[in-house]
């Protein structure tokens, strides 16, 4: 069995690949093509509307012999919490490059996300029938952008891919291209150095695996995936090079969720199961939640088509049907082995809109629809001021969250797109003493902190205590935290999360019998509050980093647009710019930049963190 994603910038033609896997392994009977909307695992309407992928999709078929299971992820940087989830659950991963661009930005940070989750690769770079397509370019992007081992597998030819681990013609120019192989290969394993100048296939094949494994290296293979090209050989090299799961089905069962989907089956819960066998009808515990469910049906999906099994064994991934309340990150074991395994990371929401119901029926229906919304879309739904905001990545991904409220039979206005901002300690207070003192004819409370807040670079948070002699309890100590971890919810210049600072608590006092865990957790909230209103304070504001393409006598305009926009120019060359630009100033900008440059241009972002407001 084989657990692989297939990750890519928007665009590079990733699921164009999985539906030629799909078709080759005989798993569909036809190619389905994205500019048709005929792709299996684009299947929503919105996907085939707009023609890109925005829910990962899972597919299975079957290649030598083995069960390959594969998630189609979005490629879009919108949908990176969809990302984010699947890599933790895969063992490996394919990720497509567009043969005439290269290393792309998206490209760039999903390559990072698999490197945080030590996910062995392959890289397929793709589309080298287009024109100004460069295979040599395109590994010397991968070796200067992602810093990897390249370890090139194929000598594209004659609209075709020659491998060089194997049958091949006796070339020249392919004789060249395997020494290079074996040479790059020698370099890092001592078994195949052994052999340089005569180095077996065998040999070759498993160093290559072993690198592979380790991160060491990428083996880098070519093709047209739209033309069949390459394709074959790809298979063989996840066969080949990727790991199969490890999981143990005869311990304990652990299974972690990460993802649910509203399906016409109805809601279906994805799994992975590391441990052990999950069985039709059994009862799994949630030890998070300290409650059991029930997993009703098991089925192996097949994108929107699903079909029964009667049982799931450690390296699966399967959707269950029947659990009520298990959200994305819950682990699944068994009451008697309780096992938490760790959830994937979540992003941080950068955009909000505000929705409200149309009409009395509307307003009836909306709840029930943004609980579905919530846990079946990375996006976050909250209250402030009145208002039900919706949060999440960029535009793209809150139009499409509308759009599903709307489908549901739900009427929405929508509010003009707002950023996420953020507060922080630009200078702090020392000592500054808050007492927490409530008296209402019962039990009474008391809590006396005394504060450190400091500015802090790098990280969100950090507390720590300098209280000596034992003044307040170590209990406290830690409900102070908590307390102080509440107020962040809240800054003192606009209500937004603060972040970046360092509170120390450096003295306190106590009573004998009015002093309690809620006491101090509510002195250190309170506390903090207070102290914050005291210190310097700046807002923060989300930026991205923007690379757009433009022919050259476009390039002026493309200059000027940024600097209107507050943007830092970074880099460019004759047909490119990279700036830092404030996201609240990209609302509309692929409308603008196509009027300035007359459809000309092109460009794509990607997260880069917060700086000071203007």
């Amino acid at each position: 069995m084989r657990n692989i994603g297939i990750l890519a910038h928007v665009d590079a033609g990733k699921t164009t690949l999985t539906e030629r896997i799909l078709f080759l392994t005989g798993a569909t009977y036809k190619r389905g093509e994205v500019h048709h909307g005929t792709t299996v695992t684009d299947f929503d309407p919105q996907e085939r509307e707009r023609g890109i992928t925005i829910f990962a999709a899972a597919v299975s078929c079957t290649w030598r012999g083995e069960q390959l299971n594969l998630i189609d992820t979005p490629g879009h940087v919108d949908f990176t919490d969809e990302v984010e989830r699947s890599l933790r659950v895969l063992d490996g991963a394919v990720v497509v490059f567009d043969g005439v661009a290269g290393v792309e930005p998206q490209s760039e940070a999903v390559w990072r996300q698999a490197d945080r989750y030590g996910v062995p690769r392959l890289a397929f770079i793709n589309k080298l029938d287009r024109p100004g397509a460069d295979f040599e370019a395109s590994v010397r992007s991968l070796r200067e952008r992602l810093g990897v081992t390249a370890l090139v597998a194929q000598l594209p030819v004659d609209g075709g891919v020659i491998d060089l681990v194997g049958p091949r013609p006796d070339r020249e120019d392919v004789r060249a291209a395997r020494r290079r192989l074996e040479e790059a290969v020698a370099e890092l394993h001592p078994a195949a150095l052994e052999e340089l100048g005569d180095m077996s296939d065998t040999t070759l094949r498993t160093a290559m695996r072993e690198l592979t494994l380790s991160g060491q290296a990428v083996v880098v293979l070519g093709g047209a995936a739209y033309r069949d090209v390459g394709v074959e050989p790809l298979l063989d090299a996840v066969v080949d090079y990727l790991p199969a799961p490890t999981g143990d089905p005869a311990a304990p069962l652990s299974a972690l969720v990460f993802k649910v989907q509203a399906a016409k089956q109805g809601r279906l819960t994805f799994v992975r199961v590391y441990d052990g066998v999950l069985a039709k009808g059994d009862t799994v515990w949630d030890a998070a939640r300290q409650r059991t469910e029930r997993a009703g049906r098991i089925l192996r999906v097949q994108a929107d088509r699903v079909t029964d099994v009667d049982r799931a064994v450690a390296g699966d991934i399967v959707a269950l049907a029947g659990l009520k309340s298990a959200r994305a990150g819950t682990t699944l074991s068994t009451r008697e082995h309780p096992v938490l395994l760790e959830a994937p990371a979540a992003a941080t929401p950068l955009v909000s809109v505000a929705v409200e119901a149309r009409t009395r029926a509307d307003a009836q229906r909306l709840p029930g629809a943004l609980a579905v919304l919530a846990e079946e879309f990375s996006v976050r739904v909250s209250n402030i001021d009145g208002q039900t905001l919706l949060s999440g990545q960029g535009e793209l991904q809150l139009e499409v969250a509308v759009t599903r409220l709307r489908e549901a039979g739900v009427a929405v206005n929508v509010g003009r797109p707002r950023v996420a901002y953020r507060e922080t300690v630009a200078g702090g207070v020392r000592g500054f003493v808050h007492r927490h003192v409530k008296q209402d004819g019962g039990a009474g409370q008391f809590a006396h902190v005394v504060l450190d807040v400091a500015p802090l670079e790098g990280t969100d948070f950090e507390f720590a205590s300098a209280v000596t002699g034992g003044r307040v309890p170590a209990e406290y100590v830690r409900a102070v935290e908590a307390g102080c971890r509440d107020a962040l919810a809240e800054g003192p210049l606009g209500g937004d999360p603060v972040v970046g600072l360092r509170v120390t608590l450096v003295d306190g006092s106590t009573h004998v019998k009015d002093s309690s865990e809620m006491a101090f957790r509510t002195a250190g909230r309170s506390g903090l509050r207070a102290a914050l209103a005291a210190c310097t304070m700046a807002r923060l504001e989300p930026v991205a980093d923007v690379t757009v393409s433009a022919p050259s006598d476009a390039l002026g305009a493309v200059l000027g647009d940024l600097a209107a926009r507050r943007g830092q120019v970074t880099g460019s060359t004759s047909q490119s710019v990279t700036a830092v630009v404030p996201l609240a100033e990209l609302f509309g900008y692929a409308t603008d930049l196509r009027s300035r440059t007359r459809g000309r241009a092109t460009f794509s972002t990607r997260p880069a963190g917060y700086r000071p407001a203007a």
